[in-house]
């Protein structure tokens, strides 16, 4: 089994998150599930992201972010995964000195300590200002094959439009660096236009692409992997219930999907739960399987 789109600091283990607290003398709310998981009655993708707050406060050190790293890879062997690639923004790692590059050394560390195969993305991020989303475009270039896979763009969609960052990607395409975009989760068709004329190599959940037949028939003509999320996009509401999920219906018109968890610890999922409430049949995981085998940015052998 395979994730491509999974957040390190939307999947921590929830007892990593309280080794951190106690390590870090920070208090954590009672009770603390509410602090960390959307609610069954979440309102939009602003209100999951707040689920971000209090890892994101834990992780502002090297040593953190190796433990972090190292244990949600630990985990996602123990679930009987076979490959994953983990997405975080190092800029957002910062709070208290730590560099981009620093950042980045420590994920890196802790997926090659935890000994399972993984690699990382790092997400240049929406509201983001340009020097800092090129910085870590250009740690993507340098830690290329090192560790580090691809560049992405992450964050509040619907507030900060993909075309935005159209000199960030194309700064990072100079640097031979590959990448994905999330588009078509918050905001629509358009966002998802964007980042395939941005040169994005795959789309981080394409929910939308359905608005525009055109969009539809332009990715199933390019092959272009969109990284689906079912669980994440009921509770951000880019969906409106299970029912509308688009993931039978894109397959059926020829697109190259693949269904990831996004945030585990956020969305309180597991990868084999994911395809548990898809209801998937052996078939059509064994077709999810090989698309996201042939979408890794790492391919095998």
């Amino acid at each position: 089994m395979t994730d491509l789109h999974l957040h390190l600091d939307g999947s921590l283990p929830v007892k990593l998150l309280e080794e951190l607290a106690h390590e870090q003398r920070v208090p954590l709310p009672e009770p603390l599930g509410p602090a960390l998981q959307a609610p069954e009655d979440c309102g939009s993708l602003d209100e999951y992201l707040r689920c971000f707050d209090l890892p994101l406060a834990l992780l502002q050190s090297a040593w953190a972010l190796e433990k972090a790293a190292y244990a949600l890879c630990r985990e996602l062997g123990e679930e009987g995964l076979t490959y994953a690639e983990i997405r975080f923004a190092p800029q957002l790692h910062g709070q208290k000195g730590l560099t981009q590059r620093q950042a980045v050394q420590a994920v890196c560390r802790g997926v090659r300590a935890s000994g399972f195969p993984a690699q990382v993305i790092l997400c240049a991020m929406r509201g983001g200002e340009d020097p800092i989303n090129r910085e870590t475009a250009a740690l993507a270039a340098s830690f290329l094959g090192q560790g580090v896979c691809a560049c992405d763009l992450a964050g509040a969609e619907a507030l900060y439009p993909t075309e935005l960052y159209r000199g960030v990607f194309q700064y990072a395409r100079s640097l031979g660096v590959p990448y994905t975009i999330h588009a078509g989760e918050a905001a629509g068709p358009e966002s998802i236009w964007a980042a395939l004329e941005m040169g994005a190599s795959r789309i981080g959940h394409g929910v939308r692409a359905r608005e525009d037949p055109a969009l539809v028939r332009e990715l199933a003509a390019r092959q272009v992997p969109l990284e689906l999320c079912f669980t994440s996009n009921l509770q951000t509401k880019a969906v409106k219930g299970p029912g509308d999920f688009p993931l039978r219906e894109y397959l059926s018109q020829g697109l190259c999907c693949t269904v990831n968890t996004d945030n585990r610890t956020v969305s309180g999922t597991t990868l084999r739960e994911e395809y548990r409430r898809l209801g998937l049949t052996p078939g059509e995981e064994a077709v999810l399987e090989e698309n996201a085998r042939k979408a890794r940015f790492v391919k095998e052998g």
